[in-house]
């Protein structure tokens, strides 16, 4: 944001304050904000402008802070978007396809903090978080401000560099062209603060150009966003805490626990909450063991603890519960993975919820099963929500809560009452789906037979509610997996002799 601080005068509507009062009313905890005035320096002229501060929230998407700068002398402008929120607990990367002559993908709405970087591989061309700080745009008015903004000193360049100035030129031409739809193009956008949105034009439905993923940050993305990271940890963070591992093995600590399976077991291992946990584990299985062992928070970078049990759940199999908690930041992971060998064939999980007692059973959804529901005409394909260990009416409030998430622009004042209807249909359909006004189906597709749902009676056999079918993975299946390229004729040898 240009300027700097000056004094103060007030005005009839829009009373000019200092820098204090904005800070402390744009920070209170007021949906009603108003619109505050600071006088700032103009970097261009030299003069006194006016800098505006409004907070807003955009639904279903994120508290922001909006800046405008206006000088009345030189008429110089500019704006600026700041997330008044917390930072994410992963980074998100968001990947369109831009199809040749299609303006209408170039009209998405995109949201770019001041961390994220955008990219165009066939181009070679990168956006650094520094250029195009914070900004709420489209695809077309991006790449049109980076044209631009490249253009603004081609003239000096032709005198001092004439041959830079025509390379320049030449990749102008094609950085227009894609702003035109005249070529196709790929845009990334990856934001390691996790605080970055394109819109989704297909939304509820999947959108089949864009792609969203969620990763780790590395030590040197948290050290960028402003967290304090430890020395030994800026070359790579798992060597740091497999070292801390290896010195502190023999304070390994093991205590009496229970398996997983309730939603409340669940729940008590996140929050450490000892009591919780000899009340509601003991459901499935015997008590088992629980390690304890040092870790790295994916949030903060600081030293927390993980703890980490096996246990085999009856009708389904064994599997690896670990959970984390973070007393410095107070971020909190649960996770589940399978135990044991790959399946040789994938499972479909076919449940006919008819009552309440159906929304109460148990969920485990590994992070590479789809979910189906073909009364609403809702699919999630494998790796949406991860995996989690839930019940089926926390499942759909799962998925409600991802969609209104991800898709953040859902019910904005530039919404078309088309999209609006939409959205307002697909979501009463969801609370229809809770209310149980008529039956439906949940189907669970996972091709490492990773998933499981509770049976309803005390012999799986006798619940006619809940199927399951067996199939063969087909070879597209393996190899997104990575099961075509593994080699075990070297183990298999060695068992042998």
């Amino acid at each position: 944001m240009e300027g700097g601080i000056g004094g103060s005068q007030s005005k009839d509507q829009n009373q000019i304050v200092d820098v204090r009062s904005v800070v402390e009313s744009v920070s209170a905890e007021d949906s009603d904000a108003p619109l505050y005035q600071v006088e700032s320096l103009c970097m261009r002229c030299g003069e006194n402008g006016t800098t505006s501060f409004l907070l807003t929230l955009i639904p279903h998407f994120r508290k922001i802070l909006l800046s405008a700068f206006e000088c009345p002398h030189c008429n110089e402008r500019n704006n600026e978007v700041q997330f008044a929120g917390e930072l994410q607990p992963k980074g998100c990367c968001y990947q369109l396809k831009v199809p040749s002559g299609d303006p209408k993908m170039l009209n998405r709405q995109v949201v770019k903090s001041e961390f994220a970087t955008i990219k165009i591989p066939e181009l070679d061309f990168e956006i650094p978080p520094e250029s195009q700080r914070g900004s709420l745009s489209t695809v077309e008015g991006i790449l049109l401000r980076a044209a631009d903004e490249l253009q603004a000193l081609q003239e000096e360049r032709k005198k001092v560099d004439p041959q830079t100035a025509e390379a320049i030129d030449q990749f102008l031409l094609k950085l227009r062209a894609c702003a035109t739809a005249d070529s196709s193009f790929t845009f990334i956008l990856d934001d390691p603060a996790g605080n970055s949105f394109v819109e989704n034009l297909f939304a509820p439905s999947p959108d089949p150009s864009l792609s969203i993923k969620f990763y780790e940050r590395t030590s040197e993305q948290q050290s960028t966003l402003g967290y304090v990271v430890e020395s030994s940890q800026t070359g790579s963070v798992h060597d740091a805490a497999s070292t801390e591992a290896v010195g502190t093995s023999d304070q390994v600590q093991r205590a009496p626990h229970g398996s997983i399976g309730a939603a409340a077991g669940h729940r008590a291992i996140a929050q450490s909450n000892s009591a919780e946990i000899a009340e509601s584990l003991f459901r499935y299985t015997a008590p088992e063991e629980v390690m304890t062992f040092p870790s790295t928070c994916g949030v903060c970078t600081a030293r927390c603890e993980t703890r980490m049990f096996v246990t085999n759940i009856p009708y389904f199999q064994e599997v690896i519960v670990m959970a984390s908690t973070c007393d410095a930041c107070g971020y909190r992971n649960s996770e589940l993975k399978p135990g044991g060998r790959v399946p040789e064939k994938g499972k479909k999980i076919i449940l006919c919820v008819k009552n309440v007692k159906d929304l109460s059973r148990d969920v485990i959804k590994s992070d590479t099963a789809s979910v189906t529901i073909p009364e609403i005409e809702l699919e999630l394909t494998s790796g949406t929500l991860g995996g989690v260990v839930t019940t089926v009416e926390g499942l759909i409030m799962k998925i409600s809560e991802s969609l209104e998430r991800v898709h953040g622009f859902s019910f904005g004042d530039s919404l078309d009452e088309h999209k609006r209807s939409k959205w307002l249909n697909f979501q009463a359909s969801l609370k229809k789906l809770l209310c149980l006004e008529e039956p439906w189906t949940l189907i669970l597709d996972d091709a490492l037979a990773n998933s499981f749902v509770a049976p309803g009676t005390d012999d799986i056999k006798d619940d006619h509610q809940l199927m399951f079918e067996e199939y063969e993975r087909s070879w597209e299946q393996n190899e997104e997996l990575g099961l075509n390229d593994i080699d075990t004729s070297s183990a298999d040898a060695a068992y042998d002799s």
